[in-house]
């Protein structure tokens, strides 16, 4: 058995594995943002994010302080990434410049696997089978169940709490609409929280060090961060394509 955290220069087979066996990998002293880009280009290929750049800066920026969002402080609560793009990130990479010094601002993960012997069967059924539009950059949502397996069983997992919550990936910390105007309604609602509850529960919490590089599978793994106040705390986030899957 693999352990998750690895030391740079760690081997693109020794990685892959890692993440196939855990979902996830820690690589530790990777020797800057440069050497982190060129290890995940390694895995596949840097896919441009939502404002079209390769990267992009997780930490705090004035203006965003009502908001569950990536550069606020904010607590973030259990998704995968660009659930509405098509494919979606096949792995979510940070790279560490400066973590915060208060004791907050954790990455959390969880597994889908460990998810699923803890839904009861009407739960399990609207997680993969009822459909629901994804908006994305494209002309149209991507209309799909949160979880469908492929022919060669690897999982493809699209969840957002803030959308089955609010109708918006990044919504106001005040929002609350009313049921109709969810995608799933009451009962899509009720499966966020459920899911939450469980993540919080069942959660791996890291708190990425200094030049260090977390990688994740996106379409496996539900993401979370927790809340913070040190406001130097800075990461850069890539999006990757599985090379084995081109």
């Amino acid at each position: 058995m693999t352990k998750p955290f690895l030391l740079a220069p760690a081997s693109i087979g020794l990685t892959q594995a890692v993440l196939d066996e855990h979902g996830y990998a820690l690589i530790k002293d990777v020797g800057g943002q440069e050497s982190a880009a060129g290890l995940l280009r390694e895995i596949g290929e840097l896919i441009p994010q939502y404002h079209g750049t390769l990267t992009h800066e997780v930490t705090y920026r004035p203006g965003n302080e009502g908001r569950s969002y990536s550069q606020s402080v904010n607590t973030i609560l259990a998704h995968t990434e660009a659930p509405g793009w098509d494919p979606s990130p096949a792995y979510l990479a940070l790279f560490c410049h400066q973590q915060a010094r208060c004791g907050g601002g954790h990455t959390d993960l969880l597994d889908v696997e460990s998810l699923l012997p803890r839904l009861d069967p009407d739960q399990l059924a609207l997680l993969t089978e009822a459909e629901l539009d994804f908006p994305g950059t494209g002309p149209r949502p991507v209309r799909t169940p949160m979880l469908r397996t492929d022919p060669e069983g690897k999982r493809l997992l699209r969840f957002s709490f803030n959308l089955l919550t609010s109708g918006d990936y990044d919504p106001p910390l005040d929002s609350a609409p009313a049921e109709e105007r969810l995608p799933l309604g009451a009962a899509g609602r009720e499966l966020a929280h459920f899911v939450s509850d469980c993540f919080q529960e069942n959660r791996t919490s890291i708190l990425i060090p200094d030049d260090a590089l977390l990688i994740w599978d996106n379409q496996r793994m539900l993401h979370a961060r927790s809340s913070y106040v040190d406001q130097g705390r800075h990461l850069t986030r890539f999006w990757i394509s599985d090379r084995r899957a081109a």
